[in-house]
């Protein structure tokens, strides 16, 4: 082995990367001000479409657009600085951007970043919106370049792929001022339907929270072993989830008190147990006991 050109091959690259460290510098001090420079316009594109077009989503589109193009551009500045016979062609085979990269390495990548971009176009949803999607509810925390992040009710974060909330359905609770609330209750078979049906229609419309317009109502919609479903209906606003769960106790509340107050009974659950085998082994034990006898 010959160790002085291994030695001369090392000293030439020592050298050679103390020789370019005034370029690495140089390339690295641009990146890092282009790098602000992205985060100032950013900025200022969000508080300018906020002020003037009133799109908080487009706002975040744009922004995110903006500052994405100025840090590839300062990126594309740093490495000619470091390697001046680089092009655009370069930049991009090193980026992945091909057919082959999108294909197969950076296809998830892209996919969810342009579902983002379009997903704060579209205006589905709003940062802040309460949205249901697969077994997920919860509020929009905020919608980023991969994932939209949203905290359930609980008081957990769930992040989900920009690509799934683009291609499947979401729920969006709150993209209207009101929302319907449903119950369902059971009463006795011998029990007076029109007049169960009034004292509940009465008691949700008197109920805190519920509208008086639109009306609540009150429809029969199954007759079970266990008696009778009368389904009670009433609009809230706003339409949050815990203005949901505010309501919905007063309305059953307000319901059970009704029914207590006119001796309306709610329907006991009853099951038949069958002791034939029982009684059977029982015949046969004594049968036996008085053959023995």
């Amino acid at each position: 082995m010959n160790w002085s050109l291994i030695w001369i091959t090392i000293k030439n690259s020592i050298n050679g990367l103390i020789a370019r460290i005034p370029a690495i510098i140089t390339a690295l001090v641009i990146f890092v001000i282009f790098f602000f420079i992205a985060r100032g316009i950013r900025f200022t594109v969000e508080q300018i479409t906020q002020r003037y077009r009133k799109g908080r989503n487009l706002a975040l589109a744009l922004g995110r657009l903006t500052q994405g193009s100025i840090i590839l551009l300062g990126l594309f500045i740093a490495l000619v600085i470091l390697f001046p016979a680089f092009t655009v062609g370069d930049l991009i085979s090193l980026l992945g951007i091909s057919s082959v990269a999108i294909g197969f390495a950076f296809r998830d990548i892209l996919q969810n970043y342009l579902a983002g971009i379009l997903l704060l176009l579209s205006t589905s949803f709003d940062i802040g919106d309460q949205i249901v999607v697969n077994n997920f509810e919860g509020t929009v925390e905020n919608i980023e370049v991969r994932a939209t992040t949203i905290m359930t009710y609980d008081g957990r974060r769930v992040v989900i792929p920009n690509a799934v909330l683009y291609t499947q359905s979401v729920t969006v609770n709150t993209a209207y001022d009101k929302r319907r609330v449903q119950y369902d209750f059971s009463v006795d078979y011998n029990t007076n339907l029109e007049q169960a049906r009034q004292l509940m229609l009465e008691a949700t419309q008197n109920a805190q929270g519920v509208m008086k317009e639109p009306a609540p109502d009150a429809y029969v919609i199954d007759v079970t072993p266990n008696g009778i479903t009368i389904r009670v209906r009433w609009w809230i606003t706003p339409p949050l989830y815990i203005d949901k769960l505010d309501t919905q106790d007063n309305v059953l509340v307000a319901i059970k008190r009704a029914f207590v107050a006119n001796g309306i009974q709610l329907p006991t659950p009853s099951q038949e147990i069958i002791l034939e085998h029982a009684d059977r082994i029982s015949s046969m034990n004594r049968q036996q006991d008085q053959q023995r006898g």
